[in-house]
């Protein structure tokens, strides 16, 4: 099945592209590249590497803001997951621990969409419990330490590759992938979009737009555990203070970049995910013309201002409209 960008995602494209350009211009080794112990290395490799977790985080976050909702644990799920991985390898197979890993993160999706198709809570609300809780979580699992581990094999997730791609890019284009067939290839992406439209006549229609609304916090307590997997295999070990920290803002970020309205709605898989790479070419570039990294956070705080003036319906009334010829 092949995935392909919309038109709408041209804007993002470009966007994307010029960045890189002006990476290049920052540094002139931007483009170079080079293989080396059965793997790609380069700046332009980076930029696909480290923004791989914020990738996975959005391919699960861009489901809950086309329902209209909002994960703001995901980071801590991340902390839980990375924990618990890098403590049970210590004792357990590699496939044991990652197993739980993910289960812990499935858990906590189930948890947060409980709380808000059956009890109701806003999910602003609901996924902060968690995000406040969650990283306690993970501190107790880790006993305030920082666990350290040596398992080639589950360390493989942050420092492998793949025919020469790092795993971590690797893995975010099997997430793609499998998303993709979801959602695309059966009536579940159909049924997001409705609800997220409008779940009231969805539900008047027949769709279970709680069951939907349920899978998507789940997918998305997945992919974060997926990514707390990756992040801890790539230092080889687990850092409950700092792992995922402000992550979940990134995730955000990248789904309102990649054209996703916060109103619900329409979504796209791959916009999503050019949009985490987008913020991260932002930040190696930041990083490549020696500006202090600081400005990180002013420059994307004045991107999410920009998305949302281009999205807000009382800026649009506030526009003069081009008015046609008269009859």
């Amino acid at each position: 099945m092949t995935i392909r960008l919309p038109r709408a995602g041209l804007p993002q494209l470009l966007a994307f592209l010029l960045l890189l350009g002006l990476n290049f211009l920052a540094s002139p080794q931007f483009f170079d590249l080079r293989f080396q112990n059965g793997r790609l290395f380069g700046s332009l490799v980076d930029v696909f590497n480290r923004g791989a977790p914020v990738a996975i985080l959005a391919l699960g976050m861009v489901m809950v803001i086309a329902l209209r909702g909002i994960d703001l644990s995901v980071g801590a799920v991340m902390a839980i997951a990375g924990a618990i991985a890098a403590t049970l390898v210590q004792t357990e197979p590699v496939a044991v621990a990652v197993a739980a890993a993910l289960g812990a993160g499935i858990v906590c999706g189930l948890w947060n969409g409980i709380l808000v198709t059956v009890l109701r809570i806003q999910p602003i609300v609901a996924t902060l419990i968690l995000m406040v809780a969650g990283r306690g979580v993970a501190q107790l699992i880790t006993e305030g330490r920082i666990v350290t581990f040596n398992a080639p094999a589950l360390a493989w997730f942050g420092g492998g590759s793949v025919a020469g791609v790092p795993a971590p890019v690797a893995i975010t284009l099997a997430l793609l992938a499998l998303a993709a067939i979801l959602v695309r290839g059966t009536a579940l992406g159909l049924m997001v979009e409705a609800t997220g439209a409008n779940a009231r006549a969805s539900t008047l229609a027949g769709i279970g737009t709680r069951p939907v609304t349920l899978a998507a916090y789940t997918w998305c307590g997945f992919c974060a555990a997926l990514a707390g997997v990756i992040a801890a295999a790539d230092i080889q070990g687990a850092d409950a203070n700092n792992a995922g920290l402000w992550l979940e803002l990134e995730a955000i970020l990248a789904v309102v970049v990649g054209g996703t309205s916060l109103f619900g709605g329409r979504f796209s898989l791959g916009l999503a995910v050019l949009g985490a790479f987008i913020i991260q070419a932002m930040n190696t570039g930041i990083l490549l013309s020696g500006v202090r990294p600081e400005f990180n956070l002013v420059v994307k705080a004045v991107v999410v201002l920009a998305v949302l003036l281009l999205q807000s319906p009382g800026l649009a009334t506030l526009l003069p409209r081009r008015r046609g010829p008269r009859p």
